[in-house]
């Protein structure tokens, strides 16, 4: 219990400090004791005390939200580089009366690519000593500006240890004061005569990038569809300071990692699909030699038209038509096998309440028709020679082999294993942020606006409720011992979270897989969205929402991506009256024809929220060369009547438990509850 509230302070006239009960005190010694501890003295206390009350009154530090990245780690390593644009408009504040568009493209570029930058001046030879003393002078000017908001010993944290004394020293020099000038100039010339400028400006510039973003959001679906996922988590494991809402794309990896033959399934089938499987076999190892002979041997002959990879350029153009087949023959093995294991969960879990997706069992072979919820439908092809009808989701003694096989190269894949393991580590199901609600997909709700019930266990579980028991059964899915029951549940929980009829991480009545490869009849590739998605456009829902889960301040907000927002149909990102921001746009190219752009990002800073849609990126390459960048329009910018501080937010809350816990000590010092521990001067 703590006796803050039964503390008057300080009397300014002089007098005692007054303890209204000292029984609280002394009932909270203990704590009080370990906190002296850290703070022997009054001088100690009082310091930390004054330190913590000025760093609640700086500027809060700039959120960054991305989502649903799918793999494309070029567009994303751009995103990351230039802030989604905060570092461009830092570089137009100070030079944008001073220098012309062109040299500003160029100073920008040497901040987001200072390694590759560096090379492409040196080979032009236009790194002489008089371009790099003004650039290295531009460089301290935009790092003092981006400094500016945090006190000096975390600045110091953030700067690289080579050179973490010599921009200590430049962020506060000072030009003007004369005594210093000459000092400063020396400190430029010395750096460019010992040959370290190169490294002094990647350094500097990777100090810029860290401190312009002081904590980064990634609200899901990392992987599949673009090609390099496994770079992307290579590159956010580095990040100083970040959290991960896990997507229902990365659910299925997690279940995978964990040994999930089902999940396994999935996200070869997608991988194939996408014809994306270079970076399975260079990226984590995984060995899919097997798979390739068992679809050789067993579909050889087969009618594989309905499996061939999805026809979009970026992906054919690359391939010969020997190797469209072999994948066509890979995801046609590997989706009858999705399909029997998908069937088995269904089976063993009834709490899913997901027979309507048993179709395998639905299918006449005969009549080369299929009964779908009632319907009875066309199916384009009925070759599969591993179906046993009589028993046709038990997986045949090849199959067993194989997904043994492939089981023990996911759960041997060091480099998969280390990136599942920061996703449990830095990840959640949903995230309460600085009084934002954070979420891969949705809150599930039934057309009348209350929360969907899932039964489970005899009770009935809705919203954070729900969320919080699912989170914990993921968790069980990769912590619990092998073969225990709470394991093999977290791993079936993992694969209904990717696909589950109202999970929170897809949104929909069901995942029509087989319809899309099967069924000519796209009405029943049609996947229902919950009412989530409509309801949530009002701005009352989204209220409701928000203080379901605590929340309840005039300006927070529900961010949520996973649902691409189709801006050429003239769908908006921004809904119920600000309330909801939906940052799903289009990273993957994949859906960039669907929606028009190519995806939203979104920054919060002191000044309030600005939501930037960017266009294409075009390559690295093209940006470094041509000092191009993602052009990127500001589609809302929600300004705060007075700056925010670090004071109003999470940390602030953390701060002021503190500053009033020292309080208290500070009392307890001056009443001799507790007595300073001074050090001995022998």
């Amino acid at each position: 219990m703590s006796c803050l509230k039964e503390v008057k302070i300080y009397n300014r006239k002089g007098g005692k400090e007054m303890i209204k009960n000292k029984t609280k005190v002394v009932d909270d010694l203990g704590r009080l004791e370990l906190l002296a501890e850290k703070y022997p003295t009054v001088q100690s206390a009082s310091t930390e005390l004054i330190n913590l009350q000025a760093i609640s009154s700086l500027p809060k530090g700039t959120e960054h939200f991305i989502s649903d990245l799918h793999g494309e780690y070029e567009t994303f390593k751009h995103i990351m580089n230039n802030a989604s644009g905060a570092i461009r408009e830092k570089v137009d504040l100070i030079y944008g009366n001073i220098l012309p568009s062109e040299e500003r493209a160029k100073l920008s570029t040497l901040i987001y690519y200072p390694r590759e930058k560096l090379q492409e001046i040196a080979q032009e030879k236009l790194n002489t000593n008089e371009w790099y003393k003004i650039t290295l002078n531009r460089l301290v000017e935009v790092c003092k500006l981006v400094a500016s908001k945090y006190t000096r010993s975390k600045v110091r944290k953030a700067l690289p240890e080579d050179f973490a004394y010599i921009i200590d020293e430049l962020l506060h020099n000072s030009y003007h004061d004369p005594n210093k000038a000459f000092y400063y100039s020396n400190i430029i010339l010395t750096i460019i005569k010992t040959n370290r400028a190169d490294a002094f400006i990647v350094a500097i510039c990777d100090t810029i990038k860290k401190l312009v973003v002081d904590h980064l959001h990634i609200l899901g679906d990392i992987f599949d569809r673009g090609p390099r996922p496994d770079l992307i988590l290579d590159s956010i494991m580095a990040h100083h300071s970040l959290d991960i809402q896990w997507g229902n794309h990365d659910v299925i990896w997690m279940g995978a990692a964990c040994g999930s033959d089902a999940c396994i399934a999935v996200v070869l089938n997608n991988s194939i699909l996408y014809n994306n499987l270079e970076f399975l076999e260079e990226g984590y190892g995984i060995n899919l030699r097997p798979l390739a002979l068992f679809a050789e041997e067993t579909y050889k002959d087969a009618d594989i038209k309905c499996f061939m990879p999805r026809n979009t350029n970026f992906i054919y153009q690359n391939c010969t038509e020997k190797e469209l087949i072999n994948a066509a023959r890979m995801h046609k093995a590997i989706a009858v096998m999705r399909f029997k294991l998908e069937g088995q969960i269904i089976k063993r879990n009834p709490l899913f309440a997901m027979d309507s997706r048993l179709l395998l069992d639905k299918i006449n072979y005969k009549e080369k028709t299929v009964n779908i919820n009632g319907k009875t439908c066309n199916i384009e092809d009925i070759d599969f020679p591993t179906v046993d009808k009589n028993n046709p989701y038990e997986l045949s003694k090849e199959e067993e082999r194989l997904i043994g096989q492939l089981r023990s190269a996911f759960l041997h894949s060091d480099k998969l294993q280390k990136h599942i393991k920061f996703l449990y580590d830095k990840g959640n199901l949903y995230k309460i942020y600085n009084k934002n609600l954070l979420l891969h997909g949705c809150v599930p709700l039934n057309s009348d606006g209350t929360m969907v019930e899932f039964k489970i266990g005899g009770k009935k579980l809705s919203g954070q409720e729900f969320l919080d028991y699912a989170e914990s059964v993921a968790r069980d899915a990769y912590f619990e011992e092998e073969g225990s029951k709470e394991k093999e549940f977290g791993k079936d929980l993992l694969w209904f979270l990717w696909c589950g009829k109202n999970s929170p991480l897809f949104g929909k009545d069901k995942m029509t897989t087989f319809e899309r490869l099967l069924i000519k009849d796209k009405e029943l590739w049609h996947e229902e969205k919950n009412a989530y998605y409509t309801l949530s456009k009002r701005e009352k829902v989204c209220v409701s929402l928000l203080k379901a889960f605590g929340i309840n301040k005039e300006y927070s907000h529900i961010i949520n991506g996973h649902v691409p927002v189709r801006c050429k149909d003239g769908e908006k990102p921004v809904r119920a009256n600000g309330r909801l921001i939906v940052i799903d746009g289009g990273f993957c190219r994949a859906y960039q024809p669907t929606t028009g752009i190519a995806g939203y990002t979104l920054i919060y800073n002191s000044f309030g929220m600005r939501l930037c849609s960017h266009e294409p990126f075009e390559g690295t390459k093209k940006a470094i060369k041509e000092n191009t960048d993602i052009y990127s329009t500001s589609v809302v910018s929600e300004r705060v009547k007075e700056r925010i501080t670090v004071g109003e937010t999470d940390v602030g809350k953390q701060l002021l438990s503190t500053i009033k816990d020292l309080e208290v000590l500070l009392a307890a010092y001056r009443l001799g509850t507790i007595k300073e521990t001074l050090k001995s001067q022998y």
